[in-house]
């Protein structure tokens, strides 16, 4: 699909900033592209970029207001609907990552049609998948995997995309989530596919290549989460990575949304491992990537420098601190004289 930008950023009345990751990772990403936001009330969320209306967004040349938000479910909350039709009636396009598809509310498709306005369900995709196969395929994959989610899995292949070819690696990442589609442009939301079919859209989403070149996965999920570990699960599988980064959030201490206590870092790197080499028998971590954003810059420090030492892998905030440890990790493991098949 293509989406005309820019992009007004659709924040409605999101409870915190996670549940607006969605438009925070296409500002810190594609800044350009965004002109402004619209908060409904009681919205917790700010993205520090102009508040608008939806006459000063058009005026401001703005083409497709983006719903940039995540929730348990992927539900559009029916006090948004007047908002949406009030888009498209302003002359809008209007763009979803959420499960639901904006031309199932009656009053959406009837504003779209009677406007002849664009409706962008981004989450789902009209590519038909095979299963996967698990079959070696040529080139590198690095895979993102977590402790949880929503714990910087898409920054980090982000981050080491840009620091990869700052090196002159021949990389590119892989968005396996809406935001991420929306970022690069291309990709699926793996969370919407078929469950028999996960792994095969992954081996889409990173076919065969040059022996050289790295595809950096973007992860989604937890193993351990009980609500999305199928979809880790399935896109472990069909990443086949030979590389996994783990990231972590070090001030949580039950997962997101359910009751269940956070992993350790190396109960996560373990189960990797074993799951992952059904399909790359030669998986390994080459790092680990920590969500510092609520510590302050020694304390981040600190806890950076005591995790690298007790995992014995590179340990950094990507976005904070870079990702120079990473790559020097990846390029040590797998350089033509270490690397093996």
């Amino acid at each position: 699909m293509q989406i005309d930008t820019p992009y007004l950023m659709f924040l409605g009345d999101v409870p915190d900033r996670l549940a607006a990751k969605t438009a925070y990772g296409i500002v810190d990403w594609r800044p350009d592209w965004c002109v402004g936001q619209l908060r409904l009330p009681g919205c917790a969320a700010d993205l520090g970029i102009p508040d608008l209306t939806l006459a000063e967004a058009v005026e401001r040349g703005c083409r497709t207001m983006v719903i940039g938000v995540v929730n348990a479910g992927g539900t559009l909350p029916d006090h948004w609907v007047a908002e949406i039709v009030a888009a498209l009636e302003a002359g809008l396009d209007v763009a979803s990552g959420l499960h639901v598809r904006l031309g199932s509310v009656p009053a959406i498709a009837e504003a779209a049609k009677a406007h002849g306005r664009r409706l962008h369900d981004v989450r789902h995709t009209t590519e038909t998948f095979a299963t996967g196969k698990g079959t070696k395929r040529p080139g590198r994959r690095l895979l993102t995997v977590g402790t949880d989610c929503s714990v910087g899995k898409k920054y980090t292949v982000l981050a080491l995309e840009r620091g990869m070819r700052a090196r002159g690696l021949d990389a590119d990442f892989r968005a396996t989530g809406q935001t991420g589609v929306f970022i690069s442009g291309r990709g699926a939301a793996i969370d919407a596919v078929v469950a028999d079919f996960i792994s095969g859209a992954v081996e889409w989403i990173a076919p065969a290549a040059d022996p050289d070149h790295w595809d950096l996965i973007e992860g989604q999920g937890s193993l351990f989460h009980p609500s999305f570990a199928g979809v880790s699960l399935g896109l472990l599988h069909g990443a086949q990575p030979d590389a996994f980064v783990v990231c972590h959030e070090p001030t949580r201490t039950k997962m997101r949304g359910v009751e269940h206590p956070l992993p350790a870092i190396i109960e996560v790197i373990d189960l990797t491992i074993r799951l992952g080499r059904l399909t790359n028998p030669g998986i390994r971590p080459v790092g680990i990537a920590v969500n510092t954003q609520a510590l302050p810059e020694d304390e981040a420090r600190r806890i950076l420098e005591a995790i690298a030492a007790e995992h014995d892998l590179p340990a950094t905030d990507p976005v904070r601190f870079g990702v120079d440890s990473l790559v020097d990790r990846l390029v040590a493991e797998f350089s033509a004289a270490g690397a093996t098949a």
